[in-house]
């Protein structure tokens, strides 16, 4: 998923997608481990989702405390 996209969606959803990337990785890590699926490059592009997610967050965070 793109900065863009990303931005463009409000807080209720971000944190929902969020969840749902969290659990996405909770059961590749646990197939992998069990050597049933190499998703290895799904792996690392949840992880940089979330990474862009919380960004993304996080400058919604600065840009209220900034405006108080």
């Amino acid at each position: 998923m793109k900065a863009d996209k990303i931005r463009e969606l409000d807080t209720r959803e971000l944190e929902s997608k969020l969840r749902e990337i969290d659990e996405q990785m909770f059961h590749l890590r646990l197939q992998m481990s069990l050597g049933q699926m190499d998703g290895l490059k799904k792996y690392r592009e949840l992880r940089k989702d979330k990474a862009r997610i919380l960004t993304v967050r996080r400058e919604r965070e600065l840009k209220q405390a900034e405006a108080r």
